[in-house]
Order: C-alpha cells, then sequence, then structure tokens
C-alpha cells in the first residue's frame, strides 16, 4: 500500500500546478512572451464564476470564526464582511478559484512551467468580471545534438596487483588485538594512552587537556609532530614537548603558534594481527579455507571494477550527449538554483563544525560564489537535456522504477520502507527530488543501451626524468 501511495505523490510532484480540474471555467486569456522565458498571462474570469467564489469563501469563513449572536457558519454575508472585511473574504477566494484558473489556462494553452505562477495584480469587484494579471517561467527549450549511436572511449580500472594482499591486510587489521607491552620503548605503530596538558605563550590550551587519552602513533590526526616525539618512550615517563599549530588551524588564536604539551605515559600496547588461517576465516565469514575467502575478494574487486566502468561509460557517454546539445538558460534559473546549492552547501559545512564566515574567509566569497554559479548552470543542463530525451523517446517513470530508487534509500538508511515513506511524503522536494534521480537513472541507462563504448587500456603515466 505505501509503495503504490508514494508512487501516486510523486507522480503528482512531478506537475508545477496541482490539477483542480473538475470542469473548465468560461474565461478570456491573452498571452504576452516577456524577457527570455517568462510569459504574462492576462486573465478575465466571468463575474458569475468569481461572485461564486467570493460567496464560498464567505461561508468557509463563516465556519471557523466566532460572531456573537450567530452559530459559527450561520451568520449572513454581510455580517461576516463586517466581522472580517472584504479583502480578507477576496483574498480567501482568490486562494480556493486561482489554482483551478491557472492550471486551466497552462493547460489550454500548453505552457510548460517550471515555476508556480506569481500574481502580479488583480481587479476584484464582486459582481464584476475577475481581472488578474500573472507571470509564469516556462522551460527553456532544449535543442539536442547526436545523443544515440555514438562511439567513446573509456579507460579501463584494472583491480591492482597488490588489491588482494591489502583486502587480505585490512581484515587482518580489523580483527587485530591489542596486546599490552611492559618490556621496550614505544614504537611508531604502537597505541598508547597518555595524560597530556596543553600551554601556548605561558597559557593553558582551552581543551588541550585530557587523561589517559587512546592514541594510535601510526595513525594520528592530531598537531603535526605531536606524536612523532611520543616514539622511543618509555611506561611512566613524564616529559614534554614542543609543537607548532598548523597555519590554516580552526582556531584563530593557534593558528602558526608554538605549544607545549606535558606528557606522560601510562600503557603501551602493539596490535597483533591474527595470521590468515582457515580457523580464522571460518570466524570472520561463511568461509571454510583461506582459499575460500581469497576467491570471494576476487570476485568483490572484479564486481567492483565492472560497476567503476559502467559509472565512467554513463559519465563518458552523458558526457558527450550534453556536449551536443544547446540550451539557453536564463539567470533567473540559474541564481534559483545557486541558492539551493548555497543553502546545501552551508548545511553541510554546519554538520562538520565550518561556518560560511569561515570558509568565506580563507578561500574568498566571490570565487566560491562563482563555483556555485557554474555547478547551478551544469545542474540545470543536465536536468533539461535528461527531461528532453525522455520526452522526444518517450521514456516514462514506472512502478518498478520508483520501487527500486525507494528500497535504495530504505537500505541506505537502515529504516524501513513504511518508515521512510511517512518522512518522505511529506515533503514535496524529497518527493521530487526522488522522481528526478529515478528519471536521470532510467535516461542514464537508456543512453548506455543506446551508444557503444569501448574499454580501453589506461594510459601509461609519464614520469618526469630528473635533471
Amino acid at each position: 500500500m505505501y509503495l503504490q501511495e508514494l508512487f501516486v505523490l510523486i507522480i503528482m510532484q512531478r506537475d508545477t500546478i496541482t490539477n483542480y480540474k473538475k470542469g473548465n471555467l468560461f474565461m478570456q486569456v491573452t498571452l504576452e512572451n516577456e524577457k527570455e522565458n517568462v510569459v504574462k498571462l492576462d486573465i478575465t474570469v466571468p463575474a458569475k464564476e468569481a461572485a461564486d467564489a467570493y460567496n464560498s469563501a464567505v461561508r468557509r469563513i463563516s465556519q471557523y470564526v466566532n460572531i456573537d449572536g450567530f452559530r459559527r457558519g450561520k451568520a449572513p454575508r454581510e455580517i461576516v464582511e463586517r466581522h472580517v472585511g472584504v479583502e480578507r473574504i477576496k483574498q480567501e477566494a482568490l486562494e480556493g478559484l486561482m489554482p483551478k484558473v491557472l492550471n486551466q489556462a497552462i493547460d489550454e494553452n500548453k505552457l510548460d512551467v517550471i515555476t508556480q505562477p506569481s500574481i502580479t495584480s488583480y481587479n476584484f469587484t464582486v459582481g464584476e468580471d475577475l481581472k488578474v494579471t500573472t507571470k509564469v517561467e516556462t522551460r527553456p527549450e532544449v535543442t539536442l545534438g547526436e545523443y544515440k549511436n555514438l562511439t567513446v572511449d573509456v579507460e579501463d580500472s584494472p583491480v591492482a596487483e597488490d588489491a588482494l594482499d591489502k583486502a587480505l591486510e585490512n581484515l587482518r587489521n580489523q580483527h587485530a588485538e591489542n596486546k599490552i607491552v611492559t618490556d621496550r620503548a614505544t614504537v611508531d605503530t604502537d597505541i598508547v594512552k597518555i595524560d597530556f596538558d596543553g600551554s601556548c605563550n605561558g597559557e593553558k590550551i582551552q581543551g588541550g587537556e585530557a587523561k589517559n587519552y587512546s592514541l594510535d602513533l601510526g595513525h594520528s590526526n592530531f598537531i603535526p609532530g605531536f606524536a612523532e616525539q611520543l616514539v622511543g618512550k618509555n611506561l611512566n615517563d613524564e616529559f614534554d614537548i614542543d609543537v607548532t599549530f598548523p597555519e590554516d588551524y580552526h582556531d584563530e588564536k593557534l593558528k602558526g603558534q608554538k605549544a607545549t604539551f606535558k606528557i606522560k605515559i601510562n600503557e603501551i600496547a602493539q596490535r597483533v594481527l591474527p595470521k590468515l588461517t582457515d580457523e580464522f576465516v571460518a570466524k570472520v565469514g561463511p568461509f571454510q579455507t583461506v582459499e575460500d575467502l581469497k576467491e570471494d575478494v576476487k570476485k568483490y574487486l572484479n564486481e567492483a571494477r565492472e560497476n567503476t566502468n559502467k559509472n565512467n561509460s554513463e559519465n563518458e557517454v552523458f558526457k558527450k550527449v550534453i556536449e551536443n546539445a544547446s540550451v539557453e538558460i536564463p539567470q533567473s534559473m540559474i541564481d534559483r538554483e545557486a541558492q539551493s546549492l548555497l543553502a546545501e552547501y552551508k548545511n553541510r559545512l554546519s554538520a562538520q563544525g565550518i561556518s560560511w564566515e569561515m570558509l568565506t574567509k580563507a578561500n574568498g566569497e566571490e570565487e566560491l560564489l562563482k563555483n556555485l554559479n557554474s555547478d547551478a548552470e551544469t545542474r540545470i543542463k543536465n536536468s533539461l537535456v535528461i527531461d528532453k530525451i525522455a520526452k522526444v523517446e518517450g521514456i516514462q517513470l514506472e512502478r518498478a522504477d520508483l520501487d527500486k530508487k525507494f528500497a535504495e534509500l530504505s537500505s541506505a538508511y537502515r529504516i524501513s520502507q513504511q518508515d521512510l515513506f511517512k518522512q518522505i511524503s511529506k515533503n514535496p522536494e524529497i518527493l521530487s527530488s526522488l522522481s528526478q534521480q529515478a528519471m536521470n537513472d532510467k535516461v542514464r541507462d537508456f543512453l548506455l543501451a543506446n551508444n557503444t563504448v569501448n574499454i580501453v587500456e589506461p594510459k601509461k603515466s609519464e614520469k618526469v626524468e630528473e635533471k
């Protein structure tokens, strides 16, 4: 039931205007093409239709306002007008009438709109024709170049010679044990537990101290030079180390500053990797022998190679199709998309504890905004070309396409499909995005099937001879 409802909701979201069509209105519409892809519509709605909408608005409002001396819904029109005001009723009437009016005007004039219409002016006097002026943005015309029977070369992504050995080594590392040692000094592969207390320019560093902190000396993300100075130390050693904070450190007070940390070694442990035996592999997976594990890893590596080649092939074919297509994208579309990308970017930065102000200070706001505008233009062109190909080739979304996309999301976020449906069905933007992603996948599959891709040997990197 949930997937069927989701399918219906997503298909509805692909329409810019909700369809209220229950019998056409007898209205007049005059179109005027303005700059770029903006169309102005002068709409005249007959007086009777406008009056009916006004009276319906009176009845709706009277249902939820309290008017002394009258039960809800029973107050006469004149009383409701005095109580809430004529202009408020007109607004309610327009909200009820305009979706149907605009939908009919767009449908009858075969306008491919990409934004919700904006009402720029109206003249609403009860008993007279309603006159409304609205503007809509229409989809830019895309001229497709060659998009079928193309031939592209894609470099192979071969499995590295040492890929199997690295995969097996990673597996052993995942199941390594830490063995406490007391009879030697630390080495750069050890894991130590330390107390540390830092100071800079004679002042304690805020957040620069800890007790019994576990630090992997071989994979430290501490200040450069910190972990290295802990090598060669013995259990219970107490000593000072000097470091310099990087110039791009996030704390302004510490950028490029020298600091001293008091250190005490509380524990030394070495990573002990398990031996690659039949007994070990039986514990980590459905394998009986080491050879079984190796065959499984080889299969995974080959599948990864095939998937990479497929993705690269799709990208190269699509890149060629985009290059062959032409479209004039209005600046208004680019600006809206850039604002959307900026909001997404800021959210990602915030999740990483970085503010937009910090980023612009380091990289320059003008350059960042320029890149966002370029990305926005690329994204719009890609979307327009995909929609055009889908229209020309009669490619339509089917239930199975959305089922697949929905299952992918459910698996990625590890929640049931019913719970996922409940969440995304409340957000039209997510539904629209899901629909677009599914269509993108379908068109890209179509392009891959209707063009030729040659998987070629990767180019050998040229070594620069030392002088």
